[in-house]
């Protein structure tokens, strides 16, 4: 089989040479795309690859189109909202994604930003102390879980909202189980969110949500930006000064929100949940692993799409 490896960011260059090894061991055939400078390239790319393997790159109705010999795709990562799931699935094209390659990473950052905050960007301002605060979780899975730990063990007190998670898993998990939203926010100095960007998530954190958050609490989100009311987060922090809020997917209207709350407000210059070496190299051999046992024996244990 064909396997295009279609990266507008490449993996670092040991993930490539591991991927390929995976691949042409098990006898498929490996082609390289990085660095593509426009969307149309990557839609001249797919026209014969049988298995496409990809990070951030954006698998549009077109792509399929344009792709009559696609059996699956493999996106290295937890998230698939840059995936046509519809298009793929009236094809019968198989998605997948690698949950929990970039667990830690994501993790490692949610608390990083939050100490960032909590020191006032560490600039010489006097800034406060994690410990002994509360956090809020979001969403419990993978990376949830990895946050609570690593915010345990700097003494933080940890809650979890997940509907899909009992109360027994959410406490086996490290967490007290809260069962609404408003009790998350409302009993939480810090809410850290790990949801993922649906119909039902997008625009969700909202106005009446952030204003929830008692004095002095910060929103951590090193989710998707459309799960943000960006308007209303505007609103929040224009009536709640005591309100913060820090991310790794910069808002649109992330340059009006720095130049009004200035150090209140932080963004990472670009998503960076998963940009450490390990993550990336985690990521990559998994999707190839997954794409040779899929062919190998018809496993499609991540499979996102549904038809």
């Amino acid at each position: 089989m064909k396997v295009l490896i279609a990266t507008q960011k490449p993996f670092a260059a040991v993930a490539v040479e591991g991927i390929k090894k995976i691949l042409t061991e098990a006898g498929h055939e490996v082609v390289l795309f990085e660095k593509y400078a426009e969307q149309a390239d990557f839609v001249k790319a797919v026209a014969d690859a049988e298995a496409l393997i990809i990070r951030s790159d954006k698998v549009t109705a077109e792509v399929i189109a344009a792709a009559p010999k696609l059996k699956i795709v493999v996106r290295a990562g937890a998230g698939y909202d840059n995936v046509d799931l519809e298009a793929a699935s009236a094809r019968k094209i198989v998605v997948m994604n690698t949950p929990g390659q970039n667990s830690n990473a994501v993790a490692e950052l949610a608390v990083a930003l939050m100490i960032f905050m909590a020191r006032t960007q560490f600039t010489p301002a006097t800034g406060s102390e994690i410990q002994g605060k509360t956090l809020g979780i979001q969403a419990f899975g993978a990376v949830g879980r990895l946050v609570g730990a690593k915010a345990k063990a700097l003494g933080m007190k940890v809650k979890a909202l997940d509907p899909f998670l009992t109360d027994e898993q959410i406490a086996a998990g490290g967490a007290e189980p809260v069962h609404t939203l408003d009790e998350l926010y409302s009993g939480s100095d810090y809410v850290s969110l790990h949801i993922p960007a649906l119909p039902s998530t997008i625009g969700s954190i909202n106005y009446e949500l952030i204003t929830k958050m008692p004095k002095g609490a910060t929103l951590v989100n090193t989710a998707r930006k459309e799960v943000i009311d960006e308007a209303g987060l505007e609103k929040a922090l224009t009536e709640r000064p005591d309100l913060k809020y820090v991310t790794d997917v910069a808002p649109d209207n992330f340059a009006a929100l720095q130049e009004k709350f200035g150090l209140r407000v932080f963004a990472t210059p670009k998503k960076m949940g998963a940009q450490t070496s390990e993550a990336n190299i985690n990521a990559g051999l998994a999707a190839a692993r997954q794409i040779v046992d899929f062919f190998a024996t018809g496993n499609a244990k991540f499979q996102v799409n549904k038809w």
